[in-house]
């Protein structure tokens, strides 16, 4: 790099995953220019998986603080927190925040995904989201009061808080206007057999009916019903934090995602998007993702550190990294472990792999002759070999896929 280019400055908003192993790996791959994160909460960057359990349940090592072990003034990376940033002027490579403007020649938007609130709910005394730090310490005593709790959605964060309210034998109701669990993640024929496991749990599953109001001490169903609640808990889904850029001129997608390119660029120069706040165009699948996971806010930043390098090479001499990775994450609800690799669409062929009344069970989905994704069920082999498949685009046996007995990588041709 010239000695001007040595003084450019990388700006990133969000200390969450996704911008903090931004900073992180623009140090690691030789970025010589000064590296500044900002974040809204106070906190010391922290990882958020270990919020649905550990912190609600106050067990481990990181049930007060699950902080990421970095030490970020070793790295030279300028760390700035409890600062909101509310609104960008592009054209002057100027970020407005609550504490006066600030300057950048990279900027790096990482503000991850809010939660979704319920209608209506704003202000009622005892009603929760759970997305924070500050979110699961304000909800830990609600548990150990070991109260009657009611969980709106049955997604993947209504499924945890259930597992863990269950675990401090609070009375739980999970309420979903859908007719199966996860709706919008998995198909209802795949889904459905997870009923049973709320009931397993102890945990009153009611599907097919809407929330309709809330207010102290009670949550009003769409049927006329009434379930007395000391907490609710609202897991109704999440959208990308991206309210302070309208106006900003970075295109929007109607998810309210920055559309971001291959290469994680934003549409004014300038500017990267990376995590649970951006969608990018995915070659593997033939269309655009917006993926909200852990693991896509810990691999998009490898792509945007090396390509922010790349601009910094005058001479060309590096090449530019396209962000397709086969997404991946997991969930541990009503003692299992549940994985999920890569991305599939209504129109894939669905093979199960063993009994969805049994214990241990996958599904696979097929596009064409390949493996498309694959849903496991306490068969952490069959994710492990399943998401090597979709990596590598190999054709396989649909025969050998729907054998349990027969391991997963051997369906290959």
């Amino acid at each position: 790099m010239s000695g001007s280019q040595t003084q450019q400055r990388v700006v990133i908003v969000g200390a969450g995953m996704a911008g903090v192993q931004t900073a992180v790996h623009l140090r690691e791959q030789g970025w010589p220019g000064p590296v500044r994160l900002i974040g809204a909460e106070p906190h010391a960057p922290y990882d958020r998986p270990p919020l649905s359990k550990a912190v609600l349940l106050g067990t481990g090592e990181e049930s007060e603080e699950p902080l990421f072990d970095i030490d970020f003034a070793g790295l030279d990376i300028e760390l700035e927190l409890g600062r909101t940033v509310t609104g960008l002027r592009a054209h002057e490579r100027l970020l407005v925040t609550d504490a006066g403007p600030v300057h950048y020649d990279r900027l790096v938007v990482a503000t991850g995904a809010e939660p979704v609130a319920l209608p209506g709910s704003e202000g009622v005394p005892g009603v929760h989201l759970l997305r924070t730090l500050d979110d699961a310490r304000r909800l830990r005593p609600v548990l150990a009061e070991r109260g009657r709790v009611v969980v709106v959605g049955a997604g993947w964060i209504g499924a945890e808080f259930a597992t863990a309210a269950r675990e401090r034998d609070c009375e739980v109701t999970v309420v979903e206007a859908a007719a199966t669990p996860l709706p919008g993640a998995l198909p209802a024929g795949v889904s459905e057999p997870m009923r049973a496991w709320y009931a397993q749990a102890g945990v009153e599953l009611r599907t097919g009916v809407a929330v309709s109001g809330v207010e102290r001490g009670a949550v009003l169903l769409s049927d006329g019903g009434r379930l007395a609640a000391d907490a609710v808990l609202v897991g109704i889904g999440a959208r990308p934090a991206t309210g302070w850029l309208r106006d900003s001129g970075i295109e929007l997608g109607p998810d309210g995602a920055v559309r971001a390119d291959s290469r994680l660029r934003a549409s004014v120069p300038g500017v990267y998007a990376v995590g649970d706040c951006a969608s990018f165009p995915s070659a593997r699948y033939g269309e655009r993702l917006l993926v909200h996971h852990w693991d896509n806010a810990l691999q998009g930043p490898r792509t945007v550190a090396a390509n922010l390098l790349v601009e910094g090479h005058a001479d060309g001499a590096a090449d530019s990294v396209d962000h397709d990775p086969v997404p991946y994450f997991w969930s541990e609800q009503f003692g299992r472990f549940v994985q999920y690799a890569g991305h599939h669409g209504g129109g894939d062929e669905l093979v199960w792999r063993g009994d969805p009344e049994g214990a241990a069970w996958s599904v696979c989905w097929l596009r064409g002759e390949r493996l498309a994704a694959l849903l496991a069920v306490g068969r952490p082999r069959d994710l492990a070999q399943g998401r090597k498949l979709i990596q590598q685009g190999a054709a396989v046996d649909p025969a050998l896929v729907a054998d349990a007995a027969v391991a997963l990588k051997k369906a290959a041709r």
